[in-house]
């Protein structure tokens, strides 16, 4: 897997921006991102954050831990083979109620992601059947 260092070189390059740029869009200095792209300079807590936030991935995936950039990439990798699920889920993944429930997916297994799904497909489809009378 990446180093830090190659992952935040990567994702800065893939959305064409310059050290510069990135460094002013989060506040630091151009010598700091270049630190850390030359493994020089490890990041703090607040801009590890920060740098995540801006390009929309998860911490671990900066630091190299994993692959997938966001939780929502490893549940759409687990329910990949039912494309009801995956259906569902694009229509539902933008919903702050469950981002906050499958917040800790990082730690399960694909196939309990899958079957949490299946079921919060269930009760969605309960609850439309009970409020339009079917």
């Amino acid at each position: 897997m990446a180093t830090f260092p190659e992952r935040l070189k990567k994702i800065r390059k893939a959305n064409d921006l310059t050290i510069k740029e990135l460094a002013d869009e989060i506040g630091t200095t151009k010598s700091t991102i270049s630190r850390y792209e030359n493994n020089k300079r490890e990041p703090k807590t607040y801009l590890l954050k920060k740098l995540a936030n801006y390009f929309d991935v998860s911490v671990d995936y900066l630091l190299g831990n994993t692959d997938e950039k966001s939780n929502a990439d490893k549940i759409k990798k687990a329910i990949s083979d039912d494309p009801e699920l995956v259906e569902f889920w694009d229509k539902a993944k933008d919903r702050e109620d469950l981002q906050l429930m499958l917040k800790q997916t990082k730690d399960l297994k694909p196939s309990t992601i899958k079957q949490i799904i299946e079921i919060i497909k269930t009760f969605e489809k309960e609850q439309d059947d009970k409020y339009n009378g079917k």
